[in-house]
């Protein structure tokens, strides 16, 4: 959020810089992220002087050029070429001195001294235009007499820089959504540094009735949604462009000015954080307007032209033949304001925040009024602000006021009674402190003492603070003004160590995300929530056991995941946009499921992609691409690092892969990874191979505490390797070869590799050839050439009768 520091300065009496009050904000939780100084003028007009002519001569050399020279209060005239047809001798005007810098049209011109013509010119007598104070180029500006020579310009003319502060507010400070907000808690944490300021709204006392010529009634017909409506109306009015100290305080806050009336109601909203909107009274249709809901299915075009489809959910603003705007949302195109309209009908309300909530979420809206309405706003704000911008879009509209204020619901919002116990809150904050200033910090904060006993602080918190429901709101609210700075850290920190649990899940975790860091990988953090058409075109997730949200954020967020997968896409998809195509990453994270009527089941899942380079090419060697052959080494040594065995392997055909294997450790499946298909990939603008894994983490756990780790001596008699190079089938996998070694001869064979693949037309069609290594070795003794050769042969027999393999030569 940003806010103006000059229009905090309007309300509240503080002459402090703007760094210091930005570090008092932070201090109170309004976190200030960053501080950017704006002028009025580009440039601020540094190096602009009041000077006077003193001499006005014709330039020898040019008809249309004069030579002047002007004092500028520095005891030396300058001598300047000027340009302009009504310079002469006598006149006050605004000098560019040499180094300064003018931005005509928005570009920079920077002053030097130089020759024109063959005479010195050491400045510049300035125009309206070359200034950015105007338009005009008829001629230079001329002052009035008693102009102080040697005066800036910029104090002569009383441009004033700002600085815009931007706050990242909490969801829970709706109170701070505005510049009274923010100047409240400013003006507390001056008086809390012993500062005494005064903040006050502007007055509204002239309010009052030019006439009752076009009173038109309201009527709340659904009170839940709705318990409070105003609305006063205006007749006479010229809709024009604001004038310009209004448009500057918008564009300071980012806001682009529309209209006087429209802009009246965005200033006087961020002014006290109070939404309004402006009708075209003459466009409301009947003799009343109506705050009800409408039938399911009603059709309404938005101001932003686009026609909306209605629920029975949706408040509206009506008139007597149908609605006029979402309320507390957005309005409608057929009855806003525009450059014809004369006469306006305003309106100030209180709508329920769980119901704008709903439907700005239903719709996929988010306006300045719905941001500050679903958070909640001051109730008792909503005659003041009614008042308030009646009286300056008559002020900056012209018109006159032609009704007394309308209303209907309830004007009376009581406080919320909080009993705060002293030794709960010395508790909580690890403190005590003094009461004087618990009641100083509470009155700056209007929060009213109803009674003391001594122990406790019976309390009324009013109701613009609608998350202060509790002794530890109270609490927190006496702490972020008190200073959290304040509070003493104490000289010893203790703490219990806890017992080593081998088998604990946290510890385990932990375990395994080190262990991938050092790897290479980086941990992300990916929303539960996803884009439901990632998976309208998957038939292995159900859509019966999808998990819709009743109220999204937006349609990008509108289901819970059922896979990991995606949510690491989006990562990997914008690390490339971004120019970073080689990563690695993990997350530990949960699927959602729904199981029949009301239940629903939660997956915990460990899930990693590869995609670009597994290395970054350096002086030792040259990158290498990840494969899926790098993503099964890692996927293996996760499982070796628990201490647990691949069993066996099996594909995993799925339709998100084009190519998938699952792995089984200790006997069951645990792991299942493969290729991405590129189709998915397209579809986030991925146009490079990604490897995908995802485990079970509960399975795992499982297998890891009931894994012991198994000790034996060092090998003291040689290894012995053996070669073998097969002609097999192509169905032929390398695992099943495995698995039929291992089951041939159980006793010796330690080891078993896959050391090359070869496929060519020098092999018969259909046919594939692996070069094996085995690896032998008995604990006990050497192994003898008889004895491993008896090993090979088994081998080949059982490769010849179970797979139909040939020895190559």
């Amino acid at each position: 959020m940003k806010v103006s520091y000059n229009w905090i300065k309007e309300l509240l009496t503080v002459d402090i810089p703007v760094e210091e009050a930005a570090s008092l904000l932070t201090d109170t939780g309004l976190e200030v992220e960053g501080v950017d100084r704006i002028d009025s003028v580009e440039g601020g007009l540094e190096g602009v002087v009041v000077g006077q002519v003193l001499t006005c001569e014709q330039h020898p050399n040019a008809d249309r050029l004069k030579v002047t020279t002007v004092d500028v209060g520095t005891g030396t005239p300058l001598h300047i070429v000027c340009g302009a047809p009504n310079v002469d001798k006598g006149q006050k005007v605004l000098v560019a001195t040499v180094g300064s810098t003018l931005y005509p049209n928005g570009e920079p011109l920077k002053i030097k001294k130089g020759k024109i013509r063959g005479e010195v010119s050491e400045g510049m007598i300035c125009a309206e235009d070359e200034l950015g104070l105007g338009t005009s180029h008829d001629g230079i500006m001329i002052l009035a007499d008693d102009a102080p020579i040697g005066v800036a310009a910029a104090d002569y003319l009383e441009l004033q820089p700002d600085h815009v502060i931007e706050i990242g507010l909490t969801p829970n400070r709706s109170d701070a959504m505005s510049h009274y907000g923010v100047a409240r808690d400013l003006k507390a944490a001056l008086k809390r540094k012993g500062i005494d300021s005064t903040l006050d709204l502007p007055s509204v006392s002239a309010f009052k009735a030019d006439d009752r010529s076009m009173t038109i009634p309201v009527e709340i017909r659904n009170k839940e949604a709705c318990p409070n409506y105003m609305g006063v109306t205006l007749s006479g009015i010229e809709v024009k462009p604001s004038p310009n100290w209004l448009q500057e305080k918008l564009r300071a806050i980012g806001l682009s000015p529309i209209n006087n009336v429209v802009d009246a109601t965005n200033y006087v909203l961020h002014e006290i954080g109070h939404p309004l909107h402006a009708f075209d009274a003459d466009k409301i249709k009947g003799s009343k307007v109506i705050i009800d809901t409408v039938a399911p299915e009603t059709r309404f075009t938005t101001l932003d032209e686009k026609e909306r489809t209605l629920s029975d959910s949706d408040l509206m603003i009506q008139n007597e033949e149908g609605p006029m705007c979402i309320a507390g949302v957005f309005g409608g195109l057929d009855s806003g304001v525009t450059e014809t309209t004369q006469n306006i009908f305003i309106e100030s309300a209180w709508f329920n925040p769980v119901w704008v909530r709903k439907t700005a979420k239903r719709h996929g809206l988010n306006t300045d009024a719905s941001f500050r309405y679903e958070r909640g706003v001051d109730p008792r704000m909503t005659e003041y602000a009614l008042k308030r911008v009646a009286l300056l879009i008559k002020e900056i509209a012209g018109g006159k006021i032609s009704s007394e204020i309308v209303q209907d619901g309830k004007d009376q919002f009581e406080d919320h009674p909080v009993t705060l116990n002293y030794r709960q809150m010395n508790r909580l904050i690890g403190q005590d402190i003094p009461k004087e200033d618990i009641y100083e910090i509470l009155q700056s904060l209007e929060i009213r003492i109803l009674a003391e006993n001594g122990e406790e602080l019976h309390l009324a918190v009013p109701p613009y603070r609608m998350d202060v429901t509790r002794p530890a709101d109270v609490i927190e609210e006496i702490l972020r003004i008190y200073g959290y700075n304040h509070i003493e850290m104490p000289d010893q920190i203790q703490m219990t160590v806890e017992p080593f649990r081998p088998n604990d899940p946290s510890r385990i975790r932990r375990m395994l995300m080190e262990n991938l860091v050092g790897m290479g990988f980086y941990e992300i953090q990916c929303l539960s929530l996803t884009k439901e058409a990632y998976y309208n075109e998957l038939s292995s997730f159900s859509k019966d056991e999808r998990v819709n949200i009743l109220n999204p954020l937006s349609q990008d967020l509108n289901v819970m995941r059922q896979t990991m997968l995606f949510g690491g896409l989006e990562t990997i998809s914008r690390n490339i946009s971004h120019k970073r195509k080689d990563l690695m990453a993990f997350e530990l994270g949960k699927t959602y499921f729904k199981k029949g009527e009301g239940k629903y089941e939660e997956i915990e899942q460990i899930a990693l992609w590869v995609t670009g380079n597994q290395n970054l090419q350096n002086w030792s060697g040259h990158s290498r691409p990840a494969n899926f052959f790098y993503l099964k080494s890692t996927v293996m040594n996760l499982g070796q690092r628990l201490g647990l065995q691949v069993t066996s392997e099996e594909n995993w055909d799925s339709e998100m892969m084009e190519d998938g294997l699952t792995l089984h450790f200790n006997g069951q499946p645990v792991f299942r990874f493969g290729l991405v298909k590129m189709d998915l990939l397209a579809n986030l603008d991925i146009e490079q191979p990604v490897y995908y894994a995802e485990g079970d983490w509960q399975t795992l756990l499982k297998l890891a505490a009931r894994s012991r780790p198994k000790m034996k001596d060092l090998p003291r008699f040689p290894i012995v390797k053996r070669d073998l190079a097969l002609l097999l089938d192509m169905n032929i996998r390398f695992n099943d070869l495995q698995e039929a070694a291992r089951k041939t001869e159980r006793k010796l064979l330690s080891g078993i590799e896959l050391f090359d693949v070869y496929t060519g037309d020098k092999l018969p069609e259909g046919k594939k050839s692996y070069a094996i290594s085995f690896y032998l070795s008995d604990p006990n003794k050497t192994l003898t050439d008889n004895v491993v050769d008896r090993v090979m042969d088994k081998m080949i027999k059982t490769f010849e009768s179970q797979f139909n393999a040939k020895l190559r030569s």
